[in-house]
């Protein structure tokens, strides 16, 4: 049972990053390409009236870039954030979100506790705690069958 026992204890909370660099929907993609190059982050989240109603990524950048042949400051952000936002709420089990992420076929999630954007979990944070994650699998399979073993589980 490796991974998946951790997994399910894991929680978004315990590995999202708290720094989320957001644009308001009304900025220019010149503004969001500032604020990741000056942030040295991959996306930004485009908010709408406080909530989350878009990513734009380094990708969604260079390609509208590429497309319109028009300077950045041209281009609104509203252009790219399109779609429903995958969002997750701090307490949710890293295991679940990750599903989510497979599925969508999404990298990062903002992580929103009430009304509250407080955090973005992406696929590079939980790898980066992948062999965490592992090394406490197998302490909690060790300890599973100790208790097993034990006749106390």
């Amino acid at each position: 049972m490796s991974a998946g026992v951790l997994a399910s204890t894991v929680l978004v909370e315990e590995l999202m990053s708290t720094d989320v660099v957001t644009v308001d929907l009304d900025a220019s993609l010149a503004e969001a390409v500032e604020r990741q190059l000056s942030a040295g982050v991959g996306s930004v989240v485009v908010l709408d009236d406080g909530n989350p109603c878009g990513i734009v990524t380094e990708h969604d950048a260079l390609g509208a870039a590429l497309r319109t042949g028009r300077p950045l400051d041209e281009i609104p952000v509203a252009k790219l954030a399109h779609g429903t936002v995958v969002t997750t709420q701090p307490g949710t089990t890293v295991q679940t979100v990750a599903r989510q992420m497979s599925e969508k076929g999404v990298k990062k999630v903002p992580v929103i506790d009430g009304l509250d954007l407080v955090g973005i979990l992406t696929l590079t944070d939980i790898v980066w705690h992948l062999s965490e994650i592992r090394t406490e699998a197998s302490e909690i399979d060790a300890a599973r069958d100790r208790w097993e073993s034990a006749g106390e589980f």
